[in-house]
């Protein structure tokens, strides 16, 4: 029998049927396995376990292949543009010019936050990390924008407006943060620049828009607008499985974004870098310290957890990055320490033998800093970057008629059934 895996438990057989991808990666449907045996899987970390089919972004960590919707992202990194990056994964398809005016029109027209919302920014306080105030004001952008379930074009402005006040929320919560004044977006601005000047133009020092840096942080969301079932996706997705409003399902994903082994990595470089620079800077020393099993130190933008080849991702964020260096004309100890480390890492038989190459990570935290984000922005503009991915994953997710309440199980390892003992007959600690 074709495209069925047996499963002999018990002294009895069982066929499970096997579901084939475009590409050709195959997965044994496991979905009956506890209703026919009494097993379920135990996968730590899901390594092994498709929790969906998806038609949005396909990936081969062996090959250092990444597409969206099809489209390999070399060619999307070097002809198209986030804001169209944005409609084909959402929308499913490139858009003409006409369907991508219109688009950007609908951006621009629900760029304005609620002056409402003001007072929630002005109220957290000063140190407050950017990731946390932005999940926290996705959050509360369904009390100011609410929409209605399943209709089309409500849904349709629901995801423009959340793409283009994303954007607008995070430069505010830079600009609050340091005590500066906000800059409203301009209509006369396409995506990229118009976040860069809400970040850094001032009355003392006004912006100038440098297309070559609009253009490095265009390609920096492209990158990283989708990446399959990821920790910050699967959250989405799960989340959205109970049904619950888009700003909620996006906040999580933001939540989920934070941490220093995914969203925070490019932000852990440069805390890295910084680190070693305090030290004295001697890249061979922190080289040797991550080679040495006893050490719990760890080389941070180095490796991948799927890709096994060198990230692609990672190919074209170095093109960029060596670009804009050489065009700022930036002396920076810690970029000088990074181009160090990256000559040892390429070089070094350990680690070319076990795949730790240089990733996007790595690149994308050198770029951010050689424009002038601060180290706590960094997973911000990641979010942004990623928002897309999260509504496209979103949206297919809950028109699939077959998507269910996300509810793992879990094997028990607990004691045994205790009975409840009375306090006054309980033993006294030690």
């Amino acid at each position: 029998m074709e495209n069925v895996a047996t499963l002999i438990f018990d002294g009895k057989e069982y066929t499970l049927p096997v579901v084939v991808g475009t590409e050709g990666e195959k997965a044994i449907d496991i979905s009956t396995l506890r209703s026919q045996t009494g097993l379920i899987t135990l996968d730590s970390g899901y390594a092994n376990t498709g929790s969906c089919t998806s038609e949005i972004t396909f990936m081969d960590g062996e090959k250092g292949i990444l597409r969206y919707r099809g489209i390999p992202i070399e060619q999307l990194a070097e002809q198209s543009s986030f804001v169209e990056v944005v409609y084909l994964l959402i929308d499913g398809f490139l858009p003409n010019k006409e369907q991508l005016n219109r688009f950007s029109r609908l951006l621009n027209d629900h760029s304005l936050v609620h002056e409402d919302m003001h007072g929630f920014f002005q109220h957290f306080p000063r140190d407050s990390h950017p990731m946390g105030i932005l999940s926290a004001m996705v959050t509360a952008l369904k009390g100011f924008y609410p929409y209605l379930e399943g209709i089309e074009e409500e849904i349709n402005i629901t995801v423009a407006r959340l793409i283009s006040k994303v954007r607008t929320m995070a430069a505010m919560a830079y600009k609050i943060s340091r005590g500066h004044r906000i800059v409203y977006p301009r209509h006369d601005l396409r995506y990229s620049a118009n976040f860069l000047n809400m970040m850094f133009d001032s009355p003392v020092r006004p912006y100038v828009i440098d297309p070559d840096i609009v253009r490095a942080l265009d390609v920096f969301w492209i990158l990283h607008a989708d990446h399959e079932q990821n920790c910050s996706t699967s959250t989405v997705r799960m989340v959205g499985s109970g049904r619950v409003n888009l700003y909620a399902a996006i906040s999580a994903g933001i939540a989920a974004l934070w941490g220093s082994l995914h969203g925070g990595a490019n932000q852990a470089v440069i805390e890295m870098l910084v680190d070693i620079h305090k030290d004295g800077g001697d890249v061979h020393k922190v080289v040797a310290r991550a080679k040495d099993k006893n050490d719990t130190f760890r080389l941070m933008g180095f490796g991948h957890r799927v890709y096994k080849t060198y990230d692609p991702r990672a190919i074209i964020m170095k093109q960029m990055c060596y670009t804009l260096l050489n065009k700022l004309k930036r002396t920076d100890p810690l970029l000088d320490i990074a181009m160090k480390l990256e000559e040892i890492a390429l070089n070094d038989e350990y680690f070319i033998k076990k795949n730790l190459y240089p990733n996007v990570d790595f690149y994308s935290g050198i770029v951010l800093r050689a424009i002038g984000f601060p180290t706590n922005m960094f997973p911000v503009l990641f979010a942004i970057g990623r928002l897309p991915g999260w509504i496209a994953q979103w949206k297919e997710s809950i028109e699939d008629t077959s998507w269910k309440l996300a509810r793992p199980r879990q094997i028990y390892i607990g004691p045994e059934q205790i009975d409840y003992i009375p306090i006054d007959q309980r033993k006294s600690s030690h």
